[in-house]
């Protein structure tokens, strides 16, 4: 999440992701109470929360038959032991993503579609908050099933990954044998490949998504029907604050007249051919179940978050800015999109009185504007080392080491991030392009043109609505899990991972090159000088 976090996020966030996650590793039985979630200045810090003495962190490990002893008997990991001796069994997360392909998105898209269909002008003021708040506790209890879906779908992940590391394959390659598992990654560009290639059938060239529409009525159904489904999702950051798809028909647009579809599967194929070469005969038969467990968990991770957490915030950000607009227009603010500054126990009728006041907000508004900006510390205390995994009964040290495994790969652990312009490169083509860095994910985008290379802090699975338009993208956050890494590989962008002095090394307009083999980015030429004033 970025920097100079909105309050409403700030507290859909806090509240969602504990309790998911508290959900998802009691039914693991995973030796922990949750990830716990803090925000210091704007800044969003997450925290595994241990099952023991979880508000006395140390910052070293007891001796072991002190740890031994405890976790043999406290009563609540007794109770985990057994649960994670069950699930190693049963799999569970098996069920929850068949469940998830059969029914349960569709009963959260029926949801989302139920808010977004709600005429926000027809409103008076009373029901327009009604509606708000609606929002809201629809945002807050999909967010919670976002991040609780998220456990089945990183729990094969890291089962996969742990088991493959211990054989001694590498994590880049075994992540390689994942290419292509997402259709949900790449659907959005096989629905725009579609319209291009209906549009330049057309022989036009349109330069507004009216015009676009104006070619014929397939061609406006299917625009209408991609919007309808999208339109609504936040693309480029979780937060109010972020911009909706349908907010910018020229993205849309640039997305639909650049659309490319990437096929792998004869790669992902051979590569998984030679790696099943070199594994053991009498592992081939599970070799096969985790990475078919791991595939078919791939689509429902990039499957999750549109429809669980950017679109529901998407109709949240539509409803408040709906109610700015009003009280802008009746000189309460200055600006439609300060109402961002409020927070959740401030969505009153008060707001129509004035309360808080248009200088209350703009304050706040400046204050998110300077966190933005300012470099926060990747951690806030000291390290809290992860208990040895031997000290745990096999089926809790099992869990833990799925737990601890993923998050290292996900980036979340900051082990992940390199220095520099060096990181965890995707693909193998080395690319060329001018860099777009800004401030923010939207600016970037403004300046984005086909073939450019997006530099940013990080992505939302969101990002694969506009990201065929880049020619490679680097990320000064993230693992090789990571929602960059996923899409890079979905879309065949190449990317390096990872760098952390991606938005502090590259200049805005610079022509890189970004060598995905090496995990390296080079900047080979200064931006282009500006041109004159007046020049055409």
């Amino acid at each position: 999440m970025p920097p100079g976090a909105t309050p409403i996020i700030q507290h859909i966030a806090t509240t969602a992701m504990p309790a998911g996650m508290r959900r998802t590793f009691a039914e693991f039985g995973t030796p922990l109470e949750t990830l716990d979630v803090r925000f210091v200045n704007g800044q969003f810090y997450s925290r595994l929360r241990p099952l023991i003495r979880p508000d006395r962190p140390s910052a070293s490990t007891p001796p072991k038959f002190v740890l031994k002893l405890a976790v043999r008997l406290h009563p609540e990991m007794r109770r985990r032991n057994v649960t994670a001796g069950r699930v190693v069994v049963e799999q569970p997360w098996n069920q929850v993503i068949h469940d998830w392909h059969h029914g349960g998105k569709a009963v959260l898209v029926a949801a989302n579609l139920t808010l977004q269909d709600v005429d926000l002008g027809s409103l008076d003021d009373a029901a327009l908050l009604a509606h708000v708040r609606r929002c809201l506790d629809h945002c807050t209890s999909s967010w919670e099933h976002h991040f609780w879906l998220h456990g089945h779908d990183l729990g094969p992940l890291g089962q996969y990954l742990q088991e493959m590391i211990a054989w001694g394959l590498a994590a880049d390659e075994a992540l390689s044998l994942l290419e292509g598992a997402s259709p949900s990654t790449s659907a959005p560009s096989r629905e725009l490949r579609e319209i291009r290639d209906l549009a330049e059938a057309s022989g036009r060239q349109p330069a507004t998504l009216d015009e676009l529409r104006s070619i014929s009525p397939d061609i406006a159904a299917l625009v209408d029907d991609y919007l309808r489904h999208r339109g609504m999702v936040l693309f480029s950051r979780y937060d109010l604050d972020g911009i909706t798809l349908g907010e910018r028909p020229d993205l849309v647009l640039a997305a639909i007249m650049n659309a490319e579809v990437h096929d792998a599967s004869a790669e992902v194929a051979a590569r998984t051919a030679r790696v099943r070469s070199t594994i053991a005969p009498d592992r081939l038969a599970r070799f096969d179940d985790l990475l078919a467990q791991a595939r078919s968990a791939m689509d429902l991770r990039d499957d999750n978050g549109p429809t669980t957490a950017e679109w529901p915030a998407g109709l949240l950000r539509m409803a408040l800015l709906e109610v700015g607009r009003r009280l802008a227009g009746r000189g309460l603010l200055g600006r439609s999109d300060l109402v961002f500054g409020l927070r959740h126990d401030e969505l009153t009728p008060a707001l129509f009185d004035g309360t808080p006041s248009g200088s209350a907000l703009e304050e706040r508004a400046a204050v998110r504007a300077a966190q933005k900006t300012a470099v926060a510390p990747a951690v806030l205390g000291p390290d809290e080392p992860p208990p040895p995994l031997d000290v745990l009964p096999a089926n809790l040290a099992r869990l833990t080491g799925m737990v601890t495994t993923i998050m290292e790969h996900l980036g979340m652990d900051g082990s992940s991030a390199q220095s520099g312009l060096h990181g965890i490169g995707v693909g193998t083509r080395v690319v060329q392009g001018r860099a777009r860095v800004a401030a923010s994910p939207e600016d970037a985008l403004d300046q984005l043109e086909p073939g450019d290379v997006l530099v940013v802090a990080g992505t939302t699975p969101a990002y694969n609505l506009v990201l065929s338009l880049a020619g490679g993208v680097v990320t000064a956050d993230g693992g090789p899990m990571s929602h960059a890494a996923v899409i890079a590989r979905e879309l065949g962008i190449p990317a390096v991972i990872g760098a952390r002095g991606a938005l502090t090394d590259i200049p805005n307009g610079a022509l890189v090159e970004i060598d995905p083999v090496a995990g390296e980015v080079r900047v080979l030429a200064p931006p282009l000088p500006a041109a004159p004033v007046g020049a055409t």
